[in-house]
Formats: structure tokens, sequence, C-alpha cells
């Protein structure tokens, strides 16, 4: 089976795969996205989102509030809460409320945002413990920006850590990833969430580990390590849900002791972030940071992911093919679909039970279209086959007998093969009468029309008995058994059709009487035996024929019907010793050309 075009797709599809393009990168990203939509709700007790929305707005007016104002709304906040501002408050109040906020804040553990950029260069830093385990220091891997924009320096003094509540979005905009350090002006920073993590334990410092490919992991010392990417991102987990209420609504009641409060901009025209799941407030990717901290539910993708996944790709595909060449259509695709099938199932095991992301979408969509490619090319070659075999024995055998090799190709051995047939020559006895009668007429159109009808009818007689038409020789037909296909009874099924033609031809002969024509008359050789079949001639031209000693001998049988008065059909006693019905009566035993010893011939009676 030519397969080696599919071969050709499925290298094409793997130098793809090591490209990875866009739109291989953004399906692999959707089809993630849809592993994360498809996971079940985690409800949070401890975090709430406290939203400055439109209702907060028409009570306290134009935003950015004056920060007394808004120090006054924080004090409806119950004590023993933590409260995080991912707000940006890098400039001083221009109605000088920023002491008030700051006395505010002393109240409650607090955290303030910060925002890594690439406008400024940070003159003023801000103190952050930490301590890196490993040779290579945390900066040289992590997102660096040349200015960070830190709290006013009234406010920070006033809170207990302040964090990055910068996002990585991906090629397509999504934001998958989060930072949980950053670096600026080489100087390692935190991220909003992980400050949260940090004051709501009591720690005073976190720890990094780095290696010689990048950051792989961070830890609080009260909490397990983070696994991160080398450049210390993590994988967002954003199936997590929060109470969320109005800042303007904050009542005691409404906010249980010891909760998370993540206060965020959520009036119209706030910038909202594009996540798996959908469009996001910025406030509410870190708060799913928070919660993917505290449950240790860290998604990763290791690196060697994508060569196991190249890896597989060419394994399945390579096993198509195989299959493609050894089973049916039907079953290969079967098959190639319970492969897919356990790759996609294992990708969506892997992930709700160990949160590993392996990318099954493009082994998938590759297996399918080498599968596809080689099931057309399998489909394409076999119609060829059939056609090459119509064309080939269309008009020597039946069109049942064309069918079956057609259907099975594998009964036609072509190239040469041994074996044992019977073979009869017919041809007309004194066709001269009737040639020069149609002379004398001048109709040579006639001559061919008689002869036409007369092979013709004969042809059917043939193809009837599952015989194959080697060859017309002007009036002679050549006609064999036992191939292409076998014929148990090839000996009776010749002597039957050499009967059938003779009977033919004398209801062919009343037909024609009102033409006062001669009568046709044939003349019949039959014999059995061992010969050579298959294709016959150069590499240009070719025939499916026989060639051997008993192929001569049936020819020779034909010739001799003319030495015996009223002797249409000859057989030889190789034939009648084959036959197993008919009755049969000798005639004589002759020394035909070619041959030195005498054989014994039949008629039948």
């Amino acid at each position: 089976m030519k397969l080696w075009h599919a071969g050709i797709t499925l290298l094409a599809l793997l130098a793809l795969r090591v490209a990875d393009p866009f739109l291989l990168e953004a399906t692999r990203l959707n089809y993630f996205d849809m592993l994360q939509r498809n996971h079940e709700v985690q409800l949070s007790d401890q975090i709430i989102l406290v939203d400055i929305d439109e209702k907060s707005l028409k009570k306290l007016g134009q935003w950015p509030w004056p920060r007394d104002e808004f120090a006054f709304e924080l004090n409806n906040i119950p004590p023993n809460n933590l409260v995080a501002l991912s707000i940006i408050l890098s400039e001083k109040d221009r109605f000088n409320g920023d002491w008030n906020l700051a006395e505010t804040l002393q109240y409650y553990p607090t955290i303030l945002a910060t925002a890594p950029t690439n406008q400024i260069q940070t003159e003023r830093e801000l103190h952050v413990g930490t301590a890196t385990l490993g040779r290579i220091p945390a900066q040289e891997y992590t997102l660096d920006f040349p200015g960070i924009l830190l709290p006013w320096e009234v406010l920070a003094k006033s809170t207990d850590g302040y964090g990055s509540i910068g996002a990585v979005p991906d090629i397509d905009g999504v934001v998958r990833k989060v930072p949980i350090i950053v670096s600026a002006n080489k100087k390692v920073y935190p991220s909003f969430a992980l400050e949260i993590l940090r004051v709501a334990v009591g720690d005073i410092s976190y720890q990094i580990k780095t290696n010689d490919i990048g950051i792989e992991w961070v830890r609080i010392p009260a909490y397990d390590k983070i696994s991160t990417l080398n450049d210390g991102t993590v994988y967002n987990t954003y199936w997590n849900k929060f109470k969320r209420v109005s800042l303007g609504d904050i009542r005691g009641e409404n906010i249980p002791q010891g909760s998370i409060l993540i206060i965020g901009a959520t009036f119209e025209g706030t910038n909202i972030i594009p996540t798996p799941v959908g469009a996001m407030y910025p406030h509410d990717i870190q708060a799913n940071l928070v919660k993917t901290m505290i449950d240790g539910t860290v998604i990763k993708r290791p690196n060697y992911f994508s060569f196991v996944e190249l890896i597989a790709q060419a394994l399945l595909g390579l096993l198509c093919l195989v299959l493609l060449s050894r089973a049916a259509v039907w079953m290969s695709g079967v098959a190639s679909l319970v492969f897919v099938g356990f790759v996609g199932l294992a990708s969506s095991s892997v992930f709700y039970s160990k949160y590993l992301l392996f990318d099954p979408t493009w082994i998938i969509v590759s297996t399918v279209l080498v599968f596809s490619h080689g099931a057309f090319v399998q489909f394409y070659n076999t119609y060829k086959q059939k056609q090459e075999i119509k064309k080939q024995f269309g008009t020597y055998v039946s069109p049942e007998l064309v069918k079956q090799l057609q259907d099975d190709p594998s009964l036609l051995k072509l190239g040469g093969e041994r074996k044992e047939m019977s073979f009869m020559f017919m041809d007309i006895c004194g066709f001269t009468p009737i040639s020069e009668h149609y002379k004398n007429n001048d109709d040579p159109e006639g001559l061919v029309e008689l002869v036409n009808k007369f092979l013709d009818l004969q042809t059917k007689i043939i193809l009837n008995n599952n015989g194959t038409v080697d060859k017309y020789m002007g009036d002679c037909i050549m006609a064999f058994w036992n191939a292409p296909l076998p014929c148990e009874n090839h000996a009776d099924m010749a002597i039957k059709t050499s009967i059938e033609i003779i009977e033919a031809t004398k209801k062919l002969n009343e037909e024609l009487k009102p033409l006062n024509l001669p009568p046709i008359n044939v003349g019949i050789g039959v014999n059995t035996g061992e010969c050579i079949v298959g294709n016959m001639g150069s590499e240009v031209r070719f025939d499916y024929s026989v060639i051997g000693d008993a192929v001569n001998l049936a020819a020779r049988l034909e010739g001799q019907t003319r030495n015996y008065e009223g002797v249409d059909l000859l057989l030889s006693q190789f034939s009648r010793e084959a036959s197993t019905e008919g009755k049969f009566r000798e005639v004589d035993r002759i020394q035909v050309k070619g041959k030195t010893e005498k054989v014994t011939v039949y008629t039948c009676s």
C-alpha cells in the first residue's frame, strides 16, 4: 500500500509542532482554558471581594475619593480582618487626607499594591525580606522592570506589606500566568497575593530557590513550597468563587472575623482582564492567586511535556499508517479513534488529579489528518486497482468474476503462475464461402456485422460459464478456465461451453436462412493440462494470457476437427480424464504437430 504520501504528511505535522506557530499555541492554550472552565467550582469562605462599584460612587462621589473619605468607609470594616487594597496609591492626596488614611490602615493588617512599570525608574526602595537558595540570584530569572510604582511614603509606613499586581498575558491576550515575584532595578519584590499570604500567617520574609535554568520554587516558611515556572510565574486557578460586597455596604454582620478583604474597583470604565473563564477585575485575579497558594493547587506544565507530546504524535501517526497497511480502513479508524480518545482522557485525567497540563490537541489533530490522508490513499489505491482489474479483465471474464477480483485482488497473482487449466479454441469452419458471398454482394460491412454477431453470441456463452476470453484471432476465439479465479470443475465447464456453442451456432444458422448464406460451422478443440498463466508481454504493453504445451494441443485439436466428418468438437484424453460428467465417444488416436506420442481424442456423444 502506497502510504508514503501520508508519511510525508506526518513529518510535516511534526515539523509544524516543533515550529509551534501562533495557531497551534492558541489552540493549546484554549484547551487548557477548557480544563479550567470544566473544573468543579471551589467556594471560599475566607476571602471576600470588596468592590468599589457604581453604588459606592453614588454614595461618595467621583473617583478617586479624597483619602480621608476613603478612610471613613474603611473604618466600617470590623477589626481582626486583613485588608488588601488592590489600588495604586503612589501619589500624594490632593486633599491632604493621607494621614487619616494611614491612621485607619494601622488598625488592620494591611497590604498595599505596587505596580511594575517600564515608564519610570524607581529611586525609592522598600525593604522586602528575602532569602535566595541557590548560586544564581533570583532577579536573573524574574521579569525585570526599570521601575515600580510604590505606595505614597506616608501610607507605606502604615502598612504591613506591599506587593505587585502585575500580570503576564499570553500571546492571545489572556492572563493565565501571574508572577509571584518580580524585579525592579535588580531588587526582588513579592506579588500582591504572596504578601497577603505572608502577612496573614505572620511571617517576616520568604524564600526563593533557584537552579541553573530558573526559579524552582518560592516559599513562605509557614506554607509549603510554591512551584513556579522558570521566571517566577505560576499558572493561576480560576475555578474559585468568592463572596462579594460593595464597599458602601460594609457592615460588621456581613464580614466574618478573620477574613481576607481584597478591595478593588469595579465601576464602569474600570480595566477588566481576559482570563480562561472570562473577563475579571484585577482584584479577582489576585483573589484567585491567593486561593491557589492556600490550596496548594499550583498548575504545572513540565518542560519535558513538549517533547513527550511530540513523541506521542509521531508514535500515533506511525501506528495509524501501520494499521492502514495491515487492516481494513474501518478497523484502522476505530483503533485510531480509541487511541486519540485515550490521549484526550489521559490529558484531562492528569490535570484533574495532578494539575499537570498535557496538550493532546495537536496529537489528536495530527492523528486525524494522517489517518485521513492514509485512508484516502488506501481508497484511491483500491479504486485504481479495481479500475485496472476491470480494464484488464472486463472484456475477458464475466462481470461477476470481475467483481470478485475487485473485492479480493489477492485472488489475482500477476506475473506468471503454474497451474492446471482447461483451454478451448473455437473457429468458424468454411469461412471462405461466407466471405465470398458478402464479397459478391459488395457488402464487407455485412460480413463484419455477421462475424461480430457470431463472436458476441459465443463470448456470452463463455462468460456465462465462468470462462476467460484470452483473445480473438479473426473468426477464432481462445478461452480458458481456472484463471484468474479458481474453477474446480474447469474441464467440465470447458466441455459444457463447447456443447452450448455448437447448439447456439445451429440456432444462428436457422435465423440466417432467409439471407441465403452458406451455413456456419464451428470446430472446437479442448484440452486440459498444466501451463503458465499471468501477464505476458513487455513493460509497456502486456496481456493476461497463458502459454504452454497444453495450450498448443488445444489449438491443434481445433484444427483436427476438419478431418472428421460430423465432428465439431474434439477433446483430449486429459480433458476426458479430468471431466466428472458427460458422455464421450472415442474418435481416434492421433499424433499432432509437435507431439511424439499419439493422443486419444474424444467427442461428446
